[in-house]
């Protein structure tokens, strides 16, 4: 007897698949989330970046494996365009300086709404241009950390200025290195989802974009097979089952373990930095891991009667 068609939708979300949806103003990301994971008919599904009702634009929505890689779109800055409302007239100097004063890092509380803890932190703006003037509208492109609040930027702009301002109307345009030209409206999503029903899964194929696509912008570091079933498990990385590492990253980077047929085993925070990394030396060079893999799939390489040890140097003991 032959074995059924496989079926690609269904392959591509059990090995997780993102969806880039263009969310409309109105709901909520978390409505917007429902929608889709009802329409892809999945158990779960989840967003990464909130979107506040009243804006729209690219909102990553992830199903089965890309659930656990959302923390890694969190750190991809995000790109806006907004209208700022100022509420008195301003010579153009003042606020091509004010542009500039709020360029770099800045501190934000979060707004009393918001629903994080109302801490003072610092996030970085990397980009803060004008782009069109009308009356007292001002039409800013903006390019920020992920956790920047552009409403608490117009603000605090306003006050900057002397005469106050407010956040009129705001897009999210790109997060990294992804834009809103690959995103789809919840309308395209159903017509894929109707198309994969009647025999043509291409378009909803399309629609979602598999884990790589998001995992390859961060530092990649390739292991030996026997760190491989160490990360499995749940331990670090020791620089002694590094195949080969990149150059450029930071201590504190966010960087994902592969093995070298290039198969994603586990994410992790770099302990040292790229050159210390890929120099001599022992010890631990990435820990709390996150792992992929099922761990009964790498037999356990390490000699000890006990099992591997829970509590060791850079394993993640919550697993």
């Amino acid at each position: 007897m032959s074995a059924p068609p496989a079926d690609p939708v269904a392959e591509r979300i059990a090995a997780g698949a993102f969806l880039l949806l263009d969310k409309p103003r109105g709901p909520s990301s978390h409505q917007v989330t429902a929608w889709a994971r009802d329409l892809l008919g999945v158990e779960r599904a989840g967003h990464a970046g909130t979107l506040d009702p009243n804006v729209s634009g690219l909102l990553w929505v992830g199903v089965g494996p890309a659930l656990k890689l959302l923390p890694l779109v969190l750190e991809l800055p995000k790109r806006y365009v907004g209208v700022v409302v100022l509420h008195g007239a301003v010579e153009a100097r003042e606020l091509e300086g004010a542009l500039v004063e709020f360029t770099g890092p800045i501190y934000q509380t979060p707004p009393v709404r918001s629903a994080v803890r109302r801490e003072r932190r610092v996030r970085t703006v990397h980009r803060l241009e004008l782009v069109e003037s009308e009356g007292t509208r001002r039409l800013i492109d903006v390019v920020a950390d992920s956790g920047t609040y552009i409403r608490t930027l117009a603000v605090d702009l306003g006050e900057a200025l002397g005469v106050g301002a407010h956040l009129e109307e705001l897009r999210r345009t790109a997060t990294g290195p992804f834009t809103e030209a690959s995103a789809i409206t919840l309308t395209e999503l159903a017509d894929a989802v109707a198309a994969r029903a009647i025999g043509d899964p291409a378009p909803l194929l399309a629609a979602l974009h598999p884990i790589e696509e998001v995992w390859r912008e961060f530092p990649r570091i390739v292991v030996k097979e026997s760190a491989a079933s160490a990360i499995a498990h749940g331990a670090g990385l020791a620089r002694g089952g590094i195949v080969g590492a990149p150059k450029g990253f930071a201590q504190g980077a966010r960087v994902v373990l592969v093995r070298r047929s290039g198969e994603l085993l586990a994410t992790g925070i770099a302990r040292v930095d790229a050159e210390e990394m890929r120099g001599s030396g022992h010890g631990w060079v990435v820990d709390q891991t996150r792992v992929f893999v099922d761990a009964e799939r790498f037999p356990a390489l390490w000699q000890e009667p006990a099992g591997p040890r829970r509590d060791a140097p850079g394993a993640d003991v919550s697993r």
